[in-house]
């Protein structure tokens, strides 16, 4: 019997059953029932020396003890539920490694800021010229595809140049999956002759770009390794002939990514944009001196609807009157129909 149960132990022990408590088991198994006395002789063990194993046999659930004996439980249910609570234990480790997989790219960037930290001054690049500057985003985005990149741009001059020279290559490089681009822009650039079809296009494409009233300075990132910061912090890239620096460290890097999703989450989507269409319709009209019946009759809804929309364009505002929605439309950018 001692031989025969020797088959098992391996198997058993992948459910948590020590080589010892898999051939009691087995034993209990074949007896169906048995007295500790049984067992002791079954096995050829001394029965103290069988307690401990069979309390943890009933322990286990596979094992029950009435009047004195042990009985053996049909083996499908008992090792059924063994196999049940291991698989269970090992789809949480399972996730648990697959956790710190996915964590160890953000580990290696902790790593890559503490070595810059460390190991002096970071490395940077000067550049001159607005070619140089905005092709070499893009040479970047083709390096290594698809390249995130967040801008911050403050000053109506740089946004002239980029809708009158370089926004179809970075539209076409967003088209392409090359880069992944979001631009936070001042709201008054909106005028710029040309620039409202430029980011119509750009965010057909998958890009995404917001206004705010002051953007505080020239600043982009693109991926997690390279920042580019202007001459002077709060400065605009003209003012010192588009001379910026490119810093290659993790750490600048994320210190302007931080700032940028700030500056994100408080600007406002671009004025066309979104399911306020007829909210911004009213108020272009109401600009042009039209009453709300003409405006109606433009639009081809009711007098209602259009009042509908006013009570919705003040809420949205947070304005006190028609006249006052007006005003904050006009600053955001609202009331300038996206030209091409």
């Amino acid at each position: 019997m001692r031989n025969d149960s020797r088959t098992l132990p391996d198997p058993l022990g992948g459910l948590g059953l020590t080589p010892a408590q898999a051939v009691l088991y087995t034993t209990i198994l074949r007896l169906h029932r048995a007295s500790p006395a049984e067992l002791a002789a079954a096995t050829e063990h001394p029965q103290e020396r069988l307690g401990e194993q069979l309390a943890a046999l009933v322990r286990l659930g596979v094992v029950d003890q009435r009047s004195g004996e042990y009985f053996a439980r049909h083996p499908a249910a008992a090792l059924g539920r063994l196999v049940a609570e291991r698989l269970d234990r090992l789809a949480a480790e399972s996730r648990q490694i697959d956790s710190a997989l996915s964590s160890i790219r953000e580990l290696m960037r902790d790593y890559d800021a503490g070595h810059d930290l460390r190991s002096g001054p970071f490395p940077v690049e000067a550049v001159s010229g607005a070619d140089e500057l905005f092709e070499s985003v893009v040479g970047m985005a083709v390096d290594a595809p698809p390249l995130d990149v967040c801008a911050a741009i403050p000053d109506h001059r740089t946004m002239v140049d980029f809708a009158r020279r370089y926004a179809d290559t970075w539209v076409d490089a967003q088209r392409r999956g090359l880069m992944s681009l979001r631009m936070i822009v001042p709201v008054e650039s909106l005028s710029v002759p040309g620039l409202a079809g430029k980011l119509q296009e750009l965010t057909a494409g998958g890009g995404s770009a917001r206004t705010l009233d002051r953007v505080p300075s020239w600043f982009f990132t693109a991926g997690h390794d390279t920042a580019g910061l202007p001459a002077l912090w709060g400065g605009n890239p003209p003012d010192h002939g588009y001379k910026c620096y490119f810093v290659r460290t993790s750490v600048m890097v994320g210190v302007l990514r931080s700032l940028f999703e700030e500056l994100w989450a408080r600007a406002e989507p671009l004025p066309w944009a979104g399911s306020a269409d007829g909210v911004v319709q009213v108020l272009r009209l109401a600009a042009q001196g039209m009453c709300d019946e003409l405006i109606a009759r433009n639009l081809g809804v009711s007098v209602r609807t259009v009042r509908a929309r006013f009570a919705d364009a003040m809420t949205e505002l947070g304005a006190q009157s028609r006249f006052h929605a007006g005003v904050r439309a006009a600053r955001r950018g609202w009331l300038k129909e996206a030209d091409r």
